[in-house]
C-alpha cells in the first residue's frame, strides 16, 4: 500500500484540495492529479460507478500521483471491502448518525485489532504484500487508510459529542446543502440559522483535534475556509467545469 499523502498533509496540519466526481472514466481522475489537486473523491453514492470501474479510476490516480478517495453508498463491509482492495485509500460515508453507525463504519474499513476487515491477497496488498510481511501490512493499511464520514442532518449535529468520542475517525465532512434540507431550508444553506449550525459544527470539530472538512465553490471561498481551520476542501469536477466555462465564454 502506498502513502497517504493526503492524510500526511491532513497530520502535518496542511490544507488539502480536492474535487468528487461521479464519472466513471479514469482520464478524468487523471487529468486531475496531472492538474496538481490533492484528493480525487469518487461518488459511489450519486452516479452509476461500479466497483470494477473503481480499480480502473484508482491506477489512474496512482498514475498521476492523486489520493484516491470514495464515498460509498452504504456501510456494508462487503462493499466496503471491494472499494478498498481496489486501493481507495480513503472512505468518506454518508447518512452517519449514531456512534453506532460510525462503529460498524470503522469494523468495515480497519483490519484487526480496530476493526474486521478482512485480508485478501489482492492488488492494494501487491497481491501477497510484496516483499512486506503481514503484520506489517496490516499496521501500515490502518495508518494510511482515511475515514471522513460526513455530517448531513440534524440528528448527527445533535449527536456530534458522541461521534467525536468514536476511535478511528479522522475527520468529518459538513455537507452544508443536505444539513439545510434536514433543517427545512430546500432551497439552500444560505440561511442564518444554517451558518450558525455549521460555525458550531466546525468549532467542535476542531475543539476535538478532528479534520474539519466542507464543500467550496471557489478558491476564495476555499481560502476563507482554510483561514478558519477547515483543512478539507471540496470542489466537483462538475462545479469547476462549470465555472470555468462560464469564465470562458464572458471573457
Amino acid at each position: 500500500m502506498r502513502e497517504n499523502a493526503t492524510k500526511t498533509k491532513l497530520l502535518n496540519g496542511q490544507a488539502v484540495l480536492g474535487v468528487i466526481s461521479n464519472s466513471s472514466d479514469p482520464t478524468i481522475a487523471e487529468i486531475c492529479g496531472f492538474s496538481g489537486l490533492d484528493y480525487y473523491l469518487i461518488d459511489g453514492e450519486h452516479s452509476t460507478i461500479t466497483t470494477a470501474q473503481v480499480q480502473e479510476i484508482v491506477r489512474a490516480c496512482e498514475v498521476s500521483g492523486i489520493t484516491p478517495l470514495a464515498r460509498i453508498r452504504s456501510n456494508d463491509p462487503k462493499l466496503v471491502l471491494q472499494y478498498l482492495d481496489a486501493g481507495v485509500m480513503g472512505i468518506v460515508m454518508p447518512g452517519v448518525k449514531t456512534a453506532d453507525d460510525l462503529d460498524a463504519l470503522i469494523a468495515a474499513v480497519k483490519y484487526p485489532p480496530f476493526g474486521q476487515r478482512n485480508l485478501g491477497p489482492v492488488r492494494v496488498a501487491e497481491y501477497l504484500q510484496g516483499s512486506v510481511s503481514q503484520g506489517d501490512y496490516v499496521q501500515y493499511a490502518n495508518e494510511q487508510t482515511l475515514v471522513m464520514p460526513q455530517l448531513e442532518d440534524q440528528e448527527a449535529v445533535a449527536n456530534l459529542d458522541e461521534l467525536l468520542t468514536v476511535e478511528g475517525v479522522d475527520g468529518f465532512l459538513i455537507s452544508p446543502r443536505d444539513l439545510a434540507m434536514s433543517m427545512g431550508y430546500y432551497d439552500g444553506p444560505g440561511h442564518d440559522e444554517v451558518k450558525k449550525t455549521i460555525a458550531g459544527v466546525v468549532e467542535k470539530i476542531k475543539a476535538a483535534g478532528k479534520v474539519v472538512g466542507t464543500t467550496v465553490a471557489n478558491g476564495d471561498q476555499a481560502r476563507a475556509l482554510i483561514d478558519r481551520g477547515v483543512l478539507f476542501c471540496l470542489n466537483s469536477v462538475a462545479g469547476m467545469l462549470k465555472n470555468a466555462t462560464n469564465d470562458f465564454l464572458k471573457k
